[in-house]
């Protein structure tokens, strides 16, 4: 095996122990520079120890630029990699440090780096999370179309109600807009109820009650649409192998060759 190889295997890899152990190192590592990224914005804490947090969030950021360098050295066509998705959020997560040279509290979005804690359930093998997950995205592209229809249906109701509640209630009782008026609908309807704007009249208040009533039905709907959808959809099992040349990760257990592009595994 070449050290090209033996590279791949330990960082895209979990089945290895090398590969779990620089998995789980990494992990700890988001966590402490997002740790330390909060921190620096706690005033007081900033104030006594700043510069010591900005050493430790430029120590993780090297250690992330080098394992991502690391990761695109180890794969067999590097573009694949740099332009997945996985590729794109560790990009992300570098980002923010070095735009902080140029942009003054650009730092604070080094809390990205926290999506990348998605890959423990890769390195854990929770595979039945795995499973879940993808059943449940399953569901959710097969009631698209159903979801679309349902929240244009919703957007026309807010429109409708607004501009009544804006007649009925006018400016004087704060609905100086049409759109205020509908940014009351839909936090009225989404049963929220900020409180900020409220009706006064007597018609007002019952076309408000009626909208109320109607948020919680409403709210029943797409639930019942992603259930139906979760029903049908069959969950299957999932492996932690990752193919090395287009790095699709969401194979059976028992696959030799990707089903993407047929490289074995």
């Amino acid at each position: 095996m070449s050290w090209r190889d033996k590279l791949y295997e330990i960082i895209f890899e979990a089945d290895t122990p090398e590969g779990k152990a620089f998995d789980i190192t990494l992990l700890w590592a988001i966590v402490f520079s997002v740790l330390a990224v909060m921190l620096e914005s706690v005033p007081h804490i900033q104030a006594r120890y700043g510069n010591i947090l900005k050493a430790i969030e430029w120590g993780f950021t090297v250690i992330f630029t080098v394992e991502y360098l690391a990761r695109i050295i180890a794969v067999r066509y590097p573009g694949r990699y740099i332009f997945s998705f996985l590729g794109m959020i560790d990009l992300i997560a570098l980002l923010p440090s070095y735009l902080s040279l140029f942009f003054l509290g650009s730092q604070y979005f080094l809390v990205i780096r926290t999506v990348r804690l998605l890959r423990i359930f890769r390195i854990f093998k929770l595979s039945r999370f795995l499973g879940e997950a993808d059943t449940l995205s399953r569901a959710l592209q097969a009631s698209r179309h159903k979801i679309i229809v349902f929240l244009g249906v919703v957007l026309s109701i807010v429109m409708i109600s607004g501009t009544l509640m804006y007649l009925v209630e006018g400016p004087e009782n704060g609905f100086t807009s049409i759109p205020i008026s509908i940014y009351w609908a839909i936090v009225t309807l989404t049963t929220v109820g900020y409180g900020d704007i409220s009706p006064q009249t007597a018609l007002g208040q019952t076309l408000a009650s009626f909208i109320m009533i109607m948020g919680y039905g409403i709210i029943a709907v797409p639930t019942g649409i992603v259930t139906s959808e979760l029903s049908r959809a069959n969950a299957r099992k999932a492996s932690t192998q990752t193919c090395p040349t287009c790095l699709l990760q969401d194979h059976e257990t028992d696959a030799i060759y990707c089903k993407h592009c047929g490289t074995m595994l």
